[in-house]
């Protein structure tokens, strides 16, 4: 019993039922009737709380009269069409009406609270959803390929030398050529340094020693020496790291799989038959 009642699809049909229940009760003297038309006291009181809500004040009596006029003219609209088939073979209603049939089974869903072991059991399932990104703090001098010509290698050599020395005192913010990129960042994540520099560059930061100017290292800009501080490795974060964002795909995951097996029990309801048309090739064909 307590495995059957586990079973998102026992929940969505004991919902369901409730929902058509409760909407049956409220729409019985709305729409249950030929020819009669009821607005309900609970339909009258909601307009009320709509309206409130929207404009921050009750309505006056004659702007509820006015609601309630369009909630009957709504209300005649509705059957006629209906009457005179209009609903059938619409797409955008069809495509309505699927979306609140998948409505109903996404509230099954949001009624349920995973456990810390079902958690943590999703992230080790799907590790590279959440994989940390590597993080990295470096500066750079950034050298001007264009204006420094065929001396660009010389310059570099030299400037590599003067800051690598063990008495190095040349502030590098004053070394190189002006660019608008910052000098220095500090623990930033591979994805911005990929954004601002280009994923060669990255790529490049990843094989550079620690604690000493190298390069020259090329950029989407043009050319830089960097001094790499620290780098840390990604890797799979702790559920309590990354609980929040494990909770989401779960529930979106979940929502999938339980949309998935409604769908599933009420196509057995059917039997599906799909003609099989001319093929797409011999009827371009024959329309040349």
């Amino acid at each position: 019993m307590k495995t059957l009642m586990r079973e998102p699809l026992v929940h969505f049909l004991l919902l369901g039922a409730a929902i058509f229940a409760a909407y049956s009760l409220m729409s019985n003297g709305a729409s249950g009737e030929p020819g009669k038309i009821v607005v309900t006291e609970g339909q009258i009181a909601s307009m009320w709380e709509g309206f409130t809500l929207i404009w921050q004040r009750p309505p006056t009596s004659e702007e509820l009269e006015g609601l309630i006029r369009d909630r009957v003219r709504e209300e005649v609209y509705y059957r006629e069409a209906l009457a005179l088939g209009l609903d059938k073979d619409d797409l955008i209603i069809r495509r309505r009406l699927r979306q609140k049939m998948e409505f109903v089974t996404d509230d099954v869903v949001a009624q349920a609270e995973p456990g810390e072991a079902e958690l943590a059991e999703f992230l080790a399932r799907h590790p590279d959803g959440f994989r940390a990104e590597p993080r990295f703090t470096f500066r750079q001098i950034y050298l001007d390929a264009e204006r420094r010509g065929n001396a660009l290698k010389r310059d570099a050599a030299r400037l590599l030398a003067e800051l690598n020395r063990a008495d190095a005192k040349a502030d590098f913010h004053k070394l190189g050529d002006a660019t608008l990129l910052s000098p220095e960042l500090l623990d930033v994540r591979a994805s911005e340094v990929t954004r601002q520099f280009g994923e060669e560059f990255t790529r490049q930061l990843t094989q550079l020693p620690k604690g000493r100017w190298d390069g020259p290292v090329t950029s989407v800009y043009g050319v830089h020496l960097v001094w790499v501080g620290e780098q840390t490795e990604g890797g799979a974060p702790a559920l309590a790291e990354v609980r929040d964002a494990v909770r989401r795909e779960w529930d979106n995951a979940r929502r999938i799989e339980v949309n998935e097996k409604f769908y599933q029990e009420l196509l057995k309801r059917y039997t599906v038959t799909i003609e099989n048309p001319e093929p797409v090739e011999a009827r371009n064909r024959s329309q040349r």
